[in-house]
């Protein structure tokens, strides 16, 4: 990987003109997957590199990796941030809860709060919630326990809610685990099963604090660690904080009237040194999360390179794509040896910051061989960085999936893609 970055450097594309009907398919609705498998590791798998396509099922992902090379996995944990709450008339208002509201500096302090939480929501039947709080009652550890959420303001793509709970002791993520409903993706058109508590949830989810979940790890297994352990694949772990962004569509024509969104992500240092250790035996990222938050970390530290008295660091929408980070010449090594020195310097033991990275045809990987990803809706920002690892080979490749029998989206089937150069 270092060597490649080592390669002449030339300024990629601005993607503010890429047109998004460029990035279009026919997804029929029966291809999208309802339900998962299942066996979580008999999902089909398809295998792209160099141009060439092949077909297996994940259980056997090893035999398609090469040794000594590192996965690394997004192990956030999603929330039931799917909250209803019916009126005193008998209407129901459906809170979705986004993110915390105001400056946080970790996740598990907000789901550790007692008595109270703020959090920036979506509202279904907002104009339908006139004034006053709205309460729901709910059973912890055998304890009677009464939520209230009151409607703070309206925000320019959302509303500001706080929810407040008695008893107090009982922690935030304690009363949206018995609140809430699993948050399935809008292109699941059921509603949530007991079952989707499990399976809507990778089996090494540990940080709480997603709204969706990162799809591509849900195939993994404990029987595929210990292959992956046999063949000398390492794995490392990182958080991203998936939010409903993930699913907003692209609206604009181009990309310059698109925002995208804004996630949290969370390294800790010794995971960073792990991966200027694991850079020459490459890195594969499991899932787009995982693909972005590597990415992110290569420019975080060259903003630290370039920046090394700034008090903090983010990624903004186009930070890449433009002067002065656009300009570098940092290998991906380099980089975060930069973001580790910062963070030495501040005695930060891991960088919690938000990025807004977005990764579409043109831009270059600093930090990747390749993704395990599942297929993603037409049009969106994930086949966009689809397209950005494979080229416009990513037709070839859905066209493939699609005349043989591939489940899409979340609960879908899914592919390893090696990052054509």
């Amino acid at each position: 990987m270092d060597e490649r970055n080592k390669q002449f450097f030339t300024i990629m594309e601005a993607p503010q003109h890429i047109q998004i009907s460029d990035y279009t398919y026919s997804l029929p609705d029966e291809r999208i997957a309802a339900f998962p498998l299942p066996e979580r590791d008999a999902s089909k798998l398809l295998v792209y590199r160099e141009g060439t396509i092949t077909e297996s099922v994940y259980r056997n992902i090893d035999a398609f990796l090469p040794g000594g090379s590192l996965l690394v996995f997004n192990n956030t944990r999603v929330i039931n941030a799917r909250i209803l709450f019916r009126k005193s008339s008998g209407g129901t208002i459906e809170i979705f809860c986004l993110e915390p509201a105001g400056t946080i500096n970790e996740y598990n302090t907000v789901m550790s709060q007692t008595g109270q939480s703020a959090w920036k929501c979506m509202i279904g039947g907002a104009s339908k919630w006139k004034e006053g709080p709205l309460t729901k009652q709910l059973t912890i550890q055998d304890t009677a326990v009464t939520l209230e959420v009151q409607l703070l303001e309206k925000l320019a793509d959302a509303y500001k809610a706080v929810f407040s709970w008695q008893p107090a002791h009982f922690s935030f993520a304690e009363i949206i685990a018995a609140a809430g409903d699993v948050p399935l993706p809008p292109y699941i058109k059921r509603t949530a099963t007991g079952g989707d508590t499990e399976r809507y949830q990778t089996i090494y989810a540990e940080s709480e604090g997603s709204v969706a979940a990162p799809t591509a790890g849900l195939h993994f297994t404990g029987a595929i660690f210990e292959k992956l352990a046999l063949s000398h694949i390492s794995h490392e772990f990182i958080t991203l904080h998936v939010g409903a962004g993930t699913f907003k569509p692209v609206k604009a024509s181009t990309m310059q009237g698109h925002l995208m969104h804004a996630e949290w992500i969370d390294v800790s240092a010794a995971t960073i040194r792990n991966l200027v250790e694991k850079l020459k035996d490459g890195i594969i990222a499991v899932g787009t999360t995982s693909l972005r938050t590597l990415e992110s970390l290569y420019w975080l530290g060259v903003k630290a390179h370039q920046q090394p008295d700034a008090a903090s660091l983010q990624l903004l929408q186009w930070d890449v794509y433009e002067a002065p980070l656009s300009n570098t010449t940092l290998t991906a090594a380099e980089a975060l040896q930069a973001l580790l020195k910062w963070m030495q310097q501040r005695n930060m033991v891991a960088i919690f910051t938000q990025t807004q990275l977005l990764i579409t045809p043109g831009y270059r990987f600093r930090m990747v061989m390749a993704i395990i990803t599942n297929f993603h809706q037409p049009q969106s920002t994930l086949l966009l960085l689809v397209a950005a690892a494979v080229g416009q080979n990513w037709r070839s490749i859905y066209d493939y999936a699609l005349n043989n029998d591939f489940r899409f989206l979340s609960y879908g089937d899914g592919s390893l893609l090696y990052i054509d150069l």
